[in-house]
């Protein structure tokens, strides 16, 4: 069985970070090891929640104790979504110091959240210096918006040669992988919305149709992320990886539209997390 240890944010009504993570890491036969970097009632896009953004010592105190019980020895992969505090980056890097010594195969999947278009950051100052100058370095896979591309490479994104140009970039700063979530490009048909993934082997885009969810359900990034590491770890097929992650997601997204609820639909749609009722091909970009 593979077992990933994820760090990421948690809440008690809704579904993001590790709410949005752990379920379908599970569904699809892993064992997910969950910390959680804040306890919140909600996502903050509601605009009001309540909640603790732990302190990075509590971080490491869970860290130490899931190691003394020896759960790290089977880790496969590390996790990292939202981080509500800069102070944190320590503890996880940290943390995959540990999981990389006791398996020196193990991957570091960094979802960089920093923030998105329309919005620009919505995190505590010295985030997204820690994402770009020690995070992002020591990731084997990266999964940013096209914001945090953006942010990350200083490349602006228009079309698809300039989203090129940028995955490019974000790979010589260490990756292998990139993954580029919610792709919007001048070059592309205005109803669809994409998914880009660069690798040292060549690069494929993945084109779903834009469904009108208006608010945009929070936390579809962090659930894509566990979606892509989990069937690369079964697989070991990035573009295979590619295909399932972005079609499970089309129809939790589907799901939530059907439901008229503002909040992923990630159980409703939970057989559609192992084996989505609709593919999406790849098309090799690169």
């Amino acid at each position: 069985m593979r077992t990933i240890l994820t760090i990421q944010s948690h809440v008690a009504f809704g579904h993001v970070g590790n709410r949005a993570a752990v379920f379908p890491l599970e569904r699809l036969g892993c064992e997910a090891i969950a910390v959680n970097t804040v306890q919140f009632s909600n996502h903050t896009g509601y605009g009001a929640w309540t909640g603790t953004v732990f302190p990075p010592e509590h971080i490491a105190e869970i860290v130490s104790g899931i190691d003394a019980r020896g759960g790290l020895s089977d880790c496969d992969a590390l996790l990292t979504g939202y981080m509500g505090d800069a102070a944190l980056g320590d503890v996880v890097l940290s943390a995959l110091a540990r999981v990389r010594a006791l398996n020196a195969d193990a991957l570091y999947c960094c979802d960089p959240v920093m923030g998105d278009v329309g919005r620009g950051f919505f995190v505590r100052p010295g985030i997204p210096d820690f994402f770009r100058d020690r995070a992002v370095p020591a990731a084997d896979i990266i999964t940013p918006n096209q914001f945090e591309l953006e942010w990350l490479t200083g490349v602006q994104v228009a079309d698809l040669p300039g989203a090129l140009v940028a995955t490019a970039r974000a790979r010589a700063m260490g990756p292998k992988l990139v993954m580029v979530t919610s792709l919007t490009r001048a070059d592309a048909p205005a109803d669809t919305i994409e998914v880009l993934l660069d690798t040292p082997e060549g690069a494929w885009l993945v084109s779903t149709p834009r469904l009108p969810l208006d608010p945009a359900p929070n936390g579809a990034g962090d659930c894509i992320a566990a979606l892509f590491l989990a069937k690369l770890l079964e697989t070991r097929d990035p573009p295979a990886a590619l295909v399932h992650a972005v079609s499970a997601i089309h129809a939790v997204f589907r799901a939530t539209l059907a439901a008229g609820r503002r909040e992923l639909q990630i159980v409703a749609a939970q057989d559609a997390l192992v084996a989505p009722p609709t593919l999406f091909p790849a098309a090799k970009v690169r």
